[in-house]
């Protein structure tokens, strides 16, 4: 079995570094970990690895930031403790041992003071950081133009200026026991160790800054990503960001729900009732705003061309449900079939299995769009009211059968709007079997729908066309 001390320092500054680099590692984690490498011992590397990876890595994405980490932990030389710095600078251990117990006595007498972890560094450093509450405080920070005054604000919290009257205050008992000469000498290393400490906020700072830059462009790079091009690490991204959009949009609609309660003021009304009083007092008269939720009727193409598109607009539509007032779900390939009732039942996991798997609708056969819409006229067109936005996801690919654009027509003249979203690009609609060019004209209208950024896009024409 590994020495328990050992394992314990090695664990202890490796995740150090982890959160430095961003893991968010509490306390029950950090104790797991050192169990986990307690039990897989120093001896491998890559034992040492894994485990700690069980333990602190959550997410698929981290792993190769974990993996840069480590390497980096082993690649360079092994962090030296405070003592071992101060016997490197030549003073010896009766010198240090002074120091060690003057500093123990300063944190039994003050236990927030900023002197011990700054002149130890690494995890007490850290510990130091997290008791400042610096990821919050740099959650704050826009860009690298503030990163100078969070910078210093970091500092202030962590207690670097309040080191120095700390450390001034050590100078006189280091003065008393071992002569002023010694005394400034170990004074003038314990301020470097301090100024180091410094540096090390700097750095946890440009490394917040330039981590943040990282994810942001990466987060664009997969929400602008075309869904087929996805893997499933990714697929999961958007999922995830699928959702925190449809989060923001149910915020939005209680913040109007809310104000509409109150009413706008009616400045016409207003002025008519002060003239009575001559304006004194003034009291606001307010108009009630009165705004029906639209019913929502979808029609999404399951066959395998957009399917991947497919799954992402029915999950945003599952989740955006109480935002409409009524919502009805289609799916169809040669076929239609309605699928309110089973994603009312089931779970959006299930019923997307389920609709993919053939439980609705027929899903080996080749599309058609003609049979498709004449169903909808026949089956659900008399439900279309002015309240009502249709929406159309499909690629309009007919396999060179009927296409029945004139449906289209008659649905555009019930409803409040139809929408169609396709996932091929504006340039292929005339080509092949496409029907998209006689379909566009006859739609309110028709956006290319490829990536995330473009659903999100969608969705916000929806509930702007209420």
């Amino acid at each position: 079995m590994a020495d328990a001390r050992a394992v314990l320092r090695v664990t202890d500054e490796l995740l150090w570094m982890l959160r430095r680099s961003g893991f968010a590692i509490a306390t029950s984690q950090a104790i797991d970990a050192v169990r986990a490498v307690r039990a897989v011992g120093l001896e491998s590397r890559e034992h040492v690895r894994e485990a700690l990876a069980a333990v602190v890595v959550k997410r698929g994405r981290e792993r190769a930031t974990f993996d840069a980490v480590f390497e980096a932990y082993f690649a360079r030389e092994p962090r030296r403790t405070l003592w071992e710095r101060l016997a490197a600078d030549g003073f010896a251990d009766a010198e240090i041992q002074v120091v060690r117990e003057l500093l123990d006595a300063l944190a039994a007498v003050q236990p927030d003071g900023a002197l011990g972890p700054l002149v130890h560094r690494g995890a007490e450093l850290d510990r130091l950081l997290q008791l400042a509450g610096a990821t919050r405080l740099l959650d704050s920070m826009q860009g690298p133009l503030q990163s100078g005054f969070y910078t210093h604000r970091l500092l202030e919290e962590v207690g670097t200026w309040r080191a120095q009257d700390e450390l001034a205050s050590l100078r006189v008992q280091l003065v008393d026991a071992l002569g002023e000469e010694r005394a400034n000498a170990l004074v003038a290393s314990l301020r470097r160790e301090v100024q180091r400490a410094a540096e090390d906020v700097r750095d946890v700072v440009k490394s917040t800054l330039a981590r943040r830059a990282a994810d942001a462009n990466r987060g664009e790079d997969v929400l602008a990503a075309p869904f087929a091009s996805l893997d499933p690490v990714e697929v999961e991204e958007v999922r995830r960001a699928v959702r925190a959009f449809v989060q923001r949009l149910r915020g939005g609609e209680r913040v109007r729900r809310r104000r509409a309660r109150r009413g706008r003021v009616d400045a016409h009304a207003t002025l008519r009732r002060a003239m009575r009083t001559g304006g004194v007092p003034l009291r606001l008269l307010r108009r009630a705003r009165r705004r029906e939720k639209p019913r929502l009727l979808l029609l999404c193409d399951v066959s395998d061309s957009v399917r991947s598109v497919a799954r992402f607009l029915l999950e945003l539509t599952y989740s955006a449900q109480e935002l409409f007032e009524r919502t009805r779900s289609f799916v169809f390939v040669s076929e239609l079939g309605e699928t309110t009732a089973l994603f009312a039942e089931e779970t959006i996991e299930r019923a997307l299995a389920k609709a993919y798997g053939g439980a609705v609708v027929p899903v080996t056969h080749n599309s058609s769009y003609g049979r498709v819409l004449r169903s909808f006229e026949e089956r659900v067109l008399r439900d279309v009211d002015r309240r009502t936005t249709v929406v159309i996801l499909g690629d309009g690919r007919t396999n060179y059968q009927s296409d029945a654009a004139e449906v289209l027509d008659a649905i555009r003249a019930r409803a409040r709007a139809l929408v169609w979203l396709c996932p091929e690009p504006r340039a292929q609609w005339a080509t092949g079997d496409s029907a998209m060019s006689r379909y566009a004209p006859k739609c309110t209208r028709v956006l290319e729908v490829r990536c995330a950024r473009d659903l999100e896009d969608a969705a916000r024409l929806l509930l702007a066309l209420r």
